[in-house]
């Protein structure tokens, strides 16, 4: 507040729920909020999946683009550049990456989800700036191994789970549960 003296009658809770707002409006995808983003990419998974197995045109991305833009945030591109030109990866010929993105996301949910049960009082210790326990439970369970094992053996190993997404799904309920009250 000492440098934006506009938010000077804002509370912590009004700059939480704005820092954790869901957008309706979210047209790119590296602007999405935390929820929607992974509808971006599943946009992009789905039409690099038909044009790899000939299902899709080249020439037929822009409006199926903009028809599952549609289908699934609710809204439309106006142009290309909002739309399926948005990105740099296909221009380079990076197809498979995005899912990527959102897998990182499950992952990590699962990886602090077991960190939580192995550090005592780890959402505390991060309130206060310490990160030590955590960077060394990561450089214990995740890091050291490098590439030794697959992704499903180092989640299985470093959480005594199988990779799975409801550390995500749960994260995400209680949090958007409580910011929306649902």
């Amino acid at each position: 507040q000492e440098h934006f003296p506009q938010t000077e009658d804002a509370t912590v809770r009004d700059a939480y729920e704005a820092f954790n707002q869901v957008y309706e409006d979210n047209l790119i995808r590296v602007e999405a909020d935390e929820l929607t983003y992974h509808l971006h990419i599943v946009v992009r998974f789905e039409i690099e999946r038909d044009l790899i197995r000939g299902d899709l045109d080249v020439e037929d991305v822009p409006e199926v683009w903009n028809d599952k833009y549609e289908e699934y945030l609710g809204i439309r591109p106006d142009t290309d550049s909002e739309g399926c030109l948005q990105d740099i990866h296909w221009s380079h010929g990076n197809f498979g990456y995005f899912p990527t993105y959102s897998l990182g996301s499950v992952m990590a949910a699962q990886l602090f989800e077991a960190a939580e049960d192995d550090i005592d009082d780890l959402d505390a210790k991060i309130a206060d700036g310490e990160f030590d326990d955590l960077q060394d439970w990561l450089g214990e369970n995740v890091h050291r191994h490098g590439s030794r094992y697959e992704t499903n053996e180092l989640v299985k190993r470093a959480t005594g789970e199988d990779f799975s997404a409801d550390a995500f799904l749960d994260y995400v309920d209680e949090k958007y549960g409580e910011l929306y009250g649902i």
